[in-house]
């Protein structure tokens, strides 16, 4: 991935097919929250009510000027404070993931100029955990039970990142 072009952009409504595809397919759609498959309606009313929240940034992640993964960052109460999640195009080449993550960060931290981004994970999600731990970020707490999904519990592990830990790291890697 070193010698591609990657970058965030903007959702725009001509990805809702390619995003909803990614959405649905059952390597992400059994890590998320609403495991149901969703339909063109709901995800289209999804789309212009997330659109029109100045709180919400829907992006997509491209690698060569094609789109490979999703991304949103919701503030939460503060201005500084936001959850993130994502997915990454089931067909996505090897190490997409870690690029994306180290593309949302800049855009939270510096484009967004967060204090602190924040993440959760189903605690079944073991690549998700190892994701955010590589990245930096903090285990802040397991909610035991948290999250019922029709048929059983699941804890849900949470997950933070201050920007000045970001910076920390960012400036290590620029010594290294």
């Amino acid at each position: 991935m070193n010698s591609q072009v990657a970058a965030l952009r903007s959702m725009k409504e001509t990805d809702l097919e390619r995003v909803l595809t990614w959405r649905n397919h059952e390597d992400v759609r059994r890590f998320m929250y609403t495991q149901h498959e969703i339909g063109t309606q709901e995800h289209r009313a999804w789309f212009e009510r997330a659109s029109l929240d100045p709180r919400r940034h829907l992006l997509v992640f491209e690698v060569d000027d094609m789109p490979r993964a999703f991304l949103a960052i919701n503030l939460t109460g503060s201005d500084t404070v936001a959850d993130w999640g994502f997915y990454i195009a089931p067909d996505a080449q090897p190490g997409t993931g870690r690029a994306l993550g180290a593309a949302g960060l800049h855009y939270a931290f510096v484009v967004l100029g967060l204090h602190k981004i924040c993440g959760q994970a189903l605690g079944y999600n073991d690549r998700s955990i190892r994701f955010h731990e590589r990245l930096g970020f903090t285990r802040e707490g397991v909610l035991r039970d948290q999250h019922f999904d029709g048929k059983d519990y699941h804890a849900i592990v949470c997950f933070g990142l201050l920007a000045e830990e970001w910076r920390t790291v960012q400036a290590q890697k620029s010594t290294s």
